[in-house]
């Protein structure tokens, strides 16, 4: 077999046939599609990458996954084009087409939903266009007739004549059916992104780069998406932190220190191969950090006999050793102490030492601090009664809805988006839009309650991340101090810096931190928790977890992540549509 470099800009894959005994016996090459060698990319004095290099082959289906800003999302940029300030060389087979989702829609105009989607089809519009204005030529040359003619093939070859109404049934699936002829601009954040899947999933490109699919899907949508990833022939990139579409895909490339580790597998290979890397990783730290200990004595020592000889050439030498010395000591340090992470139940199951190793060097994560102390208070904190809720007198949302959250009880509202699941807190919190039609719902006046919602207030938008955090203790007349914001951008794992970005401007990331703060600001009894997992990374999702975990509280909560419910468990009230 060849070398893989060999095969860079081979079309399809090569089948070699091998005579053996008079037997014929095929082997299939899969080609590479897209390389990636990104030497250097930098935001001012911050080095993002540094030597980052993985390639991805025909087919393949590759999650990518890192801590909240590390950069995904610019990698992204990077390989689609748009982003161009950076050392190095992005290579997609010559003849491929990629495909991404959009974080911008400036483009979008007056188009409708499906218009939108199926201009971002690959030469969906250049064919279009040739198929349309061909008939109103009067006397077309012999080049036009050629380049309709070649235009019908193409557009049949890509499926294209009825593309339409497969986009509109796609959009079906994902609830979006009564917005496909609706102005795309007027989607919410959450019907674009899934709109954008829809693009993507009917694209026929033979490469996708999808970031966080599934934010805002619903375990329906989810499971129809995860299917389609698992049955495409389209080589997929999709940055994502959740663990069911982890679970799906068949390599796992972490973005840290700079670089790319690869793991062969899906999310539960890529947890016990992170054990072993990460327990090798450590050793060789401490072999380093014993060399540049080493080091920093031989420069003194050869200081030292520099400073006693006489003979000008034993001089040079020291002088020549020290300086190798120095180098070595430079490109040590240079390269910094690397990141570790291993999962709770990994952490728990290492031997001794690499347990002793993991204490000392394991990667700084949010601390979340919860009340730990369960309540044997048989207290109502919420309720619910034979509650039917609508926001109109003559058609309900859902009905005969029934629960009582004591302290220390888990609650969990499942049921398809546009349900009512979001609706139901609002008429439990007595917030104006939704009736109630029957039955009753309400909170104990005493309850201290906190709330995590799927977006940030927009009042803090423009807000500075530490004024927006002194803001929120005191619209809800806690103390705060300086020293105290200071220490909850710290636990949250942000930086001085990060204090003077605006709110608005903050990563999906960075806003669900923020969100935690403001829900355990009061020292709540009861939290609220719509889908909190969105947006964050795999370890600031387990802190979160094992924090929940230890929650002496009640809890309310909205998730489709699989991983995230049977950790929570409790109860789990169905909500069905009238």
């Amino acid at each position: 077999m060849p070398p893989r470099s060999a095969l860079w800009l081979v079309i399809g894959a090569i089948v070699y046939v091998i005579l053996v005994g008079g037997a014929l016996f095929f082997v299939i090459i899969i080609t590479v599609l897209l390389q990636v060698d990104i030497a250097e990319k930098s935001f001012g004095a911050k080095v993002l990458y540094d030597r980052l290099k993985f390639d991805v082959d025909d087919h393949q289906k590759v999650g990518v996954i890192g801590r909240n800003g590390i950069g995904k999302s610019t990698l992204f940029n990077i390989i689609e084009g748009r982003d161009k300030d950076y050392s190095g060389r992005i290579i997609l087979r010559k003849g491929a087409t990629l495909v991404g989702t959009s974080q911008e829609y400036h483009d979008a105009g007056d188009k409708t939903t499906v218009e939108y989607i199926l201009s971002g089809l690959p030469h969906y519009a250049r064919l279009s266009k040739i198929i349309r204005t061909f008939p109103k030529l009067t006397s077309p040359t012999s080049r036009q007739l050629n380049e309709y003619s070649e235009a019908l093939t193409e557009f049949g070859d890509r499926g294209y004549y009825n593309i339409e109404g497969e986009v509109t049934e796609e959009l079906k699936k994902f609830q979006l059916e009564q917005y496909a002829d609706a102005p795309f601009k007027n989607l919410s954040g959450g019907q674009k992104r899934l709109s954008e899947i829809v693009k993507i999933m009917h694209s026929g490109a033979q490469l996708a780069l999808i970031d966080e699919p599934t934010n805002y899907m619903d375990y329906v949508a989810k499971a129809q998406f995860i299917d389609w990833l698992k049955k495409t022939d389209t080589a997929i990139l999709v940055i994502t932190h959740d663990r069911d579409v982890l679970s799906a895909v068949g390599r796992i490339i972490e973005i840290k220190d700079g670089g790319a580790t690869e793991y062969q597998g899906n999310y539960d290979a890529y947890i016990r191969g992170n054990v072993v890397a990460t327990a090798g990783a450590m050793k060789d730290y401490e072999q380093t950090e014993k060399r540049i200990k080493n080091l920093k004595q031989k420069i003194l020592d050869y200081q030292r006999l520099k400073e006693k000889a006489r003979n000008p050439a034993t001089i040079h030498q020291f002088k020549r050793l020290e300086y190798k010395a120095r180098d070595e000591l430079a490109e040590l340090e240079q390269a910094g102490r690397p990141s570790f992470w291993l999962d709770e139940e990994s952490a728990k199951e290492i031997g001794y030492k690499d347990a002793d190793r993991y204490q000392k060097y394991q990667a700084k994560n949010i601390h979340i601090s919860t009340s730990g102390t369960k309540s044997r208070s048989q207290r109502v904190l919420a309720y619910a009664h034979d509650l039917a809720v609508g926001y109109s007198a003559d058609r309900p949302l859902f009905c005969d809805i029934n629960f009582d959250v004591r302290v220390g009880d888990r609650l969990e509202l499942h049921g398809r988006n546009g349900v009512g699941k979001t609706t139901l807190l609002k008429a439990m919190l007595g917030q104006s839009g939704p009736i109630v039609l029957e039955g009753e719902t309400g909170l104990d006046p005493m309850v201290n309650l906190g709330i995590y919602r799927q977006e940030v207030d927009q009042k803090y938008f423009d807000l500075p991340l530490s004024e927006a955090i002194e803001r929120i203790y005191l619209d809800q007349k806690l103390d705060i101090t300086t020293t105290k914001v200071r220490q909850l951008m710290s636990n949250y794992l942000f930086t001085e810096g990060d204090g003077n970005l605006l709110v608005g401007d903050l990563s999906g990331g960075q806003k669900a931190r923020l969100q935690i703060i403001s829900m355990l600001a009061n020292n709540p009894n009861l939290i609220i928790l719509d889908e909190p997992t969105s947006h964050l990374d795999l370890p600031s999702i387990e802190e979160l977890e094992r924090a929940l975990s230890h929650y002496g509280g009640a809890m309310i909560y909205i998730s489709h992540d699989d991983y995230f419910r049977r950790k929570m468990g409790g109860t789990t009230v169905q909500i069905e549509a009238f």
